[in-house]
């Protein structure tokens, strides 16, 4: 064969392997999108002035309250959707398109990934995926949850990886983000382990110095914490077991400032001495964020998803508290 013909033909199988690995993204980016959206129906959120004007008083309030301990505007970002009236849910949000380290209220996320593919038989319920999942959201066990997205994703932690491998690796680790995608979440990225100490190996290489962080805000995260509790995310079965998992008693003391049932927007509810009102929440903490993804039932008829992200005060516990206090006391007001 002369050199100009093998050229010409290694050029062209070159040029067939890219164009078939395209053609079968697309088929499965394609697969994704129907798989994943079969029956599901996205709640409809009505900005409120009254609302807005509610949850600007109680986030100024705090930063006023906390400037000392170094709360500023960019530090904090809320989003509140009062759930009254189903059939017309309202919303207002300060700062809620800001991303920002989730830190452990991505476990949510990778929760509803996971019903999602258990209900489209993508994968099957055992005694040790379950084990997983309660372990993830109960006491929002980083070795559970690394053990769970290895399931969403088919991948598992290692050497670093070279070329088409790493490539690979890192589809399918962008699963449950294509999952998010498909339902028009935007602005987040929930596609790493969470850890303790640090990543090392693939994980690290994955998080490319930092620009691949897990990122959340908190209209993504109250949008998907109001979909569960209407049942919206999957089946009404689903649902009821994510919000059972969920289910804080913030009855009595505990001696763990990060318990999640006492040291966020907990505290509120106790201080108000709110013994009759339901708490279903996940938090999240590190060195520098303190955050709360919570849903508030109280006697007097108040049904509320409200989400706090603070960053650089992590240290400070009385700053979601606070601002969940103030929404406790006023929200009835709002019509």
């Amino acid at each position: 064969m002369k050199k100009s013909t093998a050229i010409f033909f290694g050029a062209l199988i070159v040029c067939f392997a890219f164009i078939t690995i395209k053609a079968q993204e697309k088929v499965s980016a394609k697969s994704d999108k129907s798989a994943m959206q079969k029956g599901y129906q996205p709640i409809v959120l009505n900005n409120s002035s009254a609302l807005k004007m509610l949850l600007d008083g109680a986030v100024n309030d705090a930063i006023e309250k906390f400037s000392a301990k170094n709360l500023k505007p960019e530090f904090i970002a809320a989003t509140l959707i009062d759930m009254r009236d189903e059939n017309n849910l309202k919303a207002a949000s300060v700062r809620g398109e800001a991303k920002i380290y989730p830190a452990s209220v991505v476990k949510m996320f990778y929760m509803a990934a996971l019903q999602r593919q258990l209900e489209d038989g993508k994968v099957k319920l055992t005694p040790e995926l379950e084990r997983g999942l309660k372990d993830m959201i109960i006491s929002s066990s980083n070795d559970a949850t690394n053990y769970i997205v290895d399931v969403l994703t088919d991948t598992a932690s290692g050497a670093e990886l070279d070329g088409k491998k790493f490539k690979l690796y890192g589809e399918k680790r962008n699963t449950v983000n294509r999952y998010f995608a498909s339902l028009d979440f935007a602005n987040i990225n929930v596609n790493q382990k969470t850890y303790c100490e640090d990543a090392y190996g693939r994980e690290q290489q994955f998080r490319d110095g930092g620009k691949n962080r897990n990122m959340l805000t908190t209209n993504a995260t109250a949008r998907l914490l109001a979909e569960i509790v209407t049942d919206r995310q999957v089946t009404t079965e689903r649902s009821t077991q994510m919000m059972n998992l969920m289910r804080r008693d913030f009855g009595g003391k505990s001696a763990d400032a990060d318990d999640q049932a006492h040291g966020f927007t907990a505290i509120a509810l106790n201080r108000l001495n709110l013994s009759g009102a339901r708490l279903w929440s996940k938090a999240g903490w590190t060195s520098k964020t303190r955050h709360d993804a919570a849903y508030i039932e109280t006697p007097d008829g108040l049904k509320f998803v409200l989400v706090i992200f603070t960053e650089n005060t992590a240290t400070e516990r009385e700053i979601i508290p606070t601002v969940a206090e103030k929404i406790l006391k006023n929200l009835g007001d709002v019509r």
